[in-house]
């Protein structure tokens, strides 16, 4: 868990050049990237991540959907980090599952798109698991530190991505989930 923390207190705090290397570092600053295209949506602030980062993200989104993950939401980052583009958040009741769904998340994307993470943390506890693929970054949480450490607070100001319908029907799940096991746990059933 701490390796997780460690790295996103790293984004938060560190020169951004240090963790772009030689793509990303001529991409700075951020307000003047060549390639870089505005998505106006009704309603909502402006995207302005690549479109190779929202395809990315659409891939990861569909792999975790794929394997049930609860919550998943995407916001572009690409405006206040200089570091990535975006970052998807899902969670999974228990640690098994968020491996699983990282480990579809890393397969889809390697098998179709052809791109690998470049760090991928958290592995060992399987509470919080974070794929770095560069243009994105991927975080898979197990339900209890989704809400702990509430990312969804941290990014809100942020543009949310839109995601497939199925991505998005998989939101308020994990309450959903919650109050099915506690009322199992109770000995009554929802």
């Amino acid at each position: 868990m701490s390796a997780v923390r460690e790295t996103l207190e790293g984004y938060l705090t560190a020169d951004p050049a240090a963790h772009a290397g030689p793509r990303r570092a001529a991409a700075l600053p951020r307000t003047a990237c060549p390639g870089r295209k505005s998505r106006p949506r009704p309603g909502k602030p402006l995207v302005t991540a690549t479109d190779r980062s929202i395809e990315l993200i659409n891939a990861a989104a569909q792999a975790a959907t794929d394997k049930l993950a609860h919550d998943i939401i995407a916001y572009d980052v690409s405006d206040v980090l200089s570091i990535t583009d975006a970052f998807l958040l899902a969670s999974a009741p228990n640690d098994r599952q968020v491996k699983s769904i990282v480990d579809e998340i890393e397969e889809r994307l390697s098998k179709d798109l052809g791109v690998k993470p470049v760090r991928r943390e958290g592995d060992r506890e399987a509470r919080w698991v974070l794929l770095d693929y560069v243009d994105i970054v991927v975080h898979v949480q197990h339900s209890e530190e989704r809400v702990f450490y509430a990312l969804e607070r941290l990014w809100k100001d942020c543009p949310e991505i839109d995601l497939p319908e199925e991505a998005k029907a998989t939101r308020g799940k994990a309450a959903a989930h919650a109050e099915a096991t506690a009322g199992e746990r109770d000995g009554e059933l929802h």
